[in-house]
Order: C-alpha cells, then structure tokens, then sequence
C-alpha cells in the first residue's frame, strides 16, 4: 500500500500490473547511478575501454525494478538476463549490480520459497555461461556472487517476515479493539433496555390498577412510561449513530452522555415506579471525569432495576460521596438477600405476587464489573447481613 513520501502521498504511476510510485523510481535511480559509476571506476582502474552498450544495459537493468513490487520474479530474471549480456559485450571483473540486489532483496520480501530458491539458482549459474576466464576464476566469482546474492535474500526475507508479524499484530490490536466496542456497546444497551423497559412495564401495570378508582395516578404513571420510552428511544438512537458514524455525515453532534447530574432522574423514576429511595450526596460536588460520571449512572440505573425486579416493594438508599481523589458510589436495599456471585444475581421475591420480571440473566453485575474495571476502580456487590442487598464502586476521580 503507499504510504506518504515529503508532503503528500505517493501516487502509483502506469496502468495495470505495472504501476510504480516515486519511491520505485527513486530506487531505479539509485541503483543506476551506483552500477555506471562502478562501472567506470572499474574500467579506469583496469584501463578497459568504456562501451555505451555497457553503460545502456545498467540503466535498462535498473529500469527493470519499477515492477519489482509487483513481479518480484520476472524482474530477477530479466535483470540476470542484462547482467550476462553486460558480460558478453562489456567484460568487467567479477562484480555484483546494486540492480540485482535490489531485484533479489524484493524476491526474498515478496515471493515464496519456490521463486526464491529458483532466482538464488539462475542468479549464481547464469554469469558462469558467459564467463571467458579459467574454470578456477568463475568458481571463485560464482561463489562471492552466491555470498552476495545470500545477503540480499535474506535481508529481504527478514523484512518480510518483519512485516508479517507487524501486520498480524495490527489484525490482533483491531480484533480487540472490535470485541471492546461490542462489549461496551453490549453494555450499554443492557443498561438501556432493563432499566427502560423495567420502568415502562412497572409504569403500565399501575396505570392499569389504577386507571378506574385513581385516574389521576394512572395519568402520571402514563406520563412516566412516555418519558421512559422517549429517552430510551433516543439513547438507542445514540448508540446507532456510533455504530454508523463511517457511512453517512453528523448532521448534528449527539446528546452527551448521562452523568451525576441526571441520578436525580433516576431516583425519581425508581419513586414513581413505587420503591422508596432515598439519594444523599457527601462532600462537595464537583465536575467527574465524563467516563466516571457515566460509569456512576449506570451503576445507580442498574443497581436501582434490580431492587425493582428481584426486590419486590423493598426501600432503596443511594449515596454518592466525593473524596479528594475517588467517588463512591452505594445503593443498598432492605430486600431479601441473595449471592453476590454466580451465573444469577436474582433473589427472591419479598411478596407472595412478584412482578412478572424474568429472573436476572447475571449481564447486570458483569456489566458493572467491567465498567469499574474500565476505570480502574473497585467493585464490591454482596448481600447484607441483616437482608437486603448493597452494590458499591470505588472510582478514581482525580
């Protein structure tokens, strides 16, 4: 894939399977200068005549590299191919082209270790057909040639295999951080869809009991259930603009998260759907962290709809209290006990007509765990001695 060159990023240049960008082209470059320059210090020092057939074959050898990337393979091969022509028609000592190394450095990268081997092969046989010295000499220049074409496979397979793990590590990194977005939205929906849907259930059943005898009881039950079901509409809503944020443009920001400023909402609510709760606040309030503030209101939603389903008509105590550098949040009931950990946290009804709420599936405390454990704090959810049950976190808030 490109990647960015100065300013801007690199445009693959040609059509088809023989596109090149500039970082190729500055390969060619290179790679050509080194060779001609080799090539003339080597025949100045050996007093040969320099040859423009010579000097035409470095520059076509190097030229062949802009579709190294793509066809690693032919591209060794056609190099070679330069390379013993360069032999018979402008004879040099033993030497090695910077364009052939590039070209086997890209095998070694890119191809397999069939197409390796095969141009490791042709690299050290082809120059020995065109060699004119003794058979001791070619030994010797098809050995340095098999060292020096070593050398550059293996720096291309070591690259290689570099970037192999590089990118399997950037698959590992996405996949986890996918599966911590479908948790985190897992969560939140959780939240969303037991505590709203807890509240309009209740709010409807008691519109229903009290619709003849009490209408104006069952007006406001109505009115809770409306405001339930807008605001979990519009969270649902919220959570849907996250989940397509890549395709279609925010027109307008979304709502901010809930926080402490809305747990007097959600005592209400808990009131209106008929459990007694009380909210005191210690210390002095001061703004939390948007994650904390959101981590304390869905621990209070939570805690709240279960003392609803598992508690019957039991009295609930919330209490949030600011310390220099932490938040703790309580909410306790007098219901009947039951155990802080397991597949289940339902406990039993504590009348004989319970409200038609299936039992707990366990998500609402693993949700709260995973939320505190998020922030780095501590979670403690047991049964209390004397009965009822108590939900407290401990959240860093510095």
């Amino acid at each position: 894939m490109p990647t960015r060159l100065g300013g801007g990023p690199r445009t693959p240049k040609g059509t088809g399977s023989f596109a090149w960008t500039r970082n190729d082209a500055l390969v060619v470059v290179g790679a050509a200068a080194v060779d001609v320059l080799g090539y003339s210090a080597s025949a100045t020092i050996d007093g040969a005549a320099l040859r423009v057939p010579g000097f035409a074959l470095l520059v076509l050898a190097a030229l062949c590299l802009l579709a190294r990337r793509r066809h690693p393979g032919p591209v060794v091969v056609a190099v070679v191919v330069l390379d013993v022509a360069m032999e018979l028609t402008a004879p040099l000592p033993q030497h090695f082209t910077a364009a052939l190394a590039v070209a086997l450095y890209s095998v070694g990268r890119l191809s397999g270790p069939r197409t390796v081997a095969g141009a490791a092969a042709l690299t050290v046989v082809m120059p020995l057909l065109a060699r004119t010295e003794s058979w001791t000499a070619a030994g010797w220049g098809a050995l340095n040639t098999a060292l020096a074409a070593a050398l550059s496979i293996g720096a291309g397979l070591s690259m290689g295999r570099r970037q192999r793990e590089g990118e399997a590590r950037r698959v590992l990194l996405a996949d986890r951080a996918v599966a911590g977005e479908r948790r985190r939205i897992a969560r939140e929906l959780h939240d969303i869809v037991a505590h709203h849907i807890t509240t309009m259930q209740l709010m409807a059943g008691g519109a229903r009991a009290n619709l003849a005898h009490d209408p104006e009881a069952a007006r406001e039950a109505l009115v809770v259930l409306e405001q339930s079901g807008r605001t979990a509409l519009g969270e649902m809503r919220q959570l849907l603009r996250v989940l397509r944020a890549g395709e279609d443009p925010e027109i307008a920001p979304p709502a901010p998260q809930p926080g402490t400023a809305d747990l007097d909402r959600i005592v209400t609510e808990a009131r209106l759907a008929g459990t007694e709760t009380a909210f005191t606040v210690d210390g002095p309030v001061r703004p939390l962290p948007p994650s904390v503030g959101l981590t304390v209101f869905r621990i209070v939603q939570e805690a709240l709809t279960n003392t609803r389903r598992h508690a019957g008509r039991a009295k609930a105590d919330v209490r949030l209290s600011y310390r220099p550098d932490h938040v703790l949040v309580e909410v306790s009931d007098d219901g009947p006990g039951g155990p802080a950990d397991g597949p289940s946290p339902a406990r039993a009804p504590a009348h004989p007509t319970p409200s038609p709420a299936a039992p707990g599936s366990g998500y609402g405390l693993l949700g709260m765990r995973e939320r505190v454990a998020l922030q780095g704090g501590t979670l403690e959810a047991a049964p209390l001695d004397g009965g009822g049950f108590r939900v407290a976190a401990v959240l860093p808030a510095s």
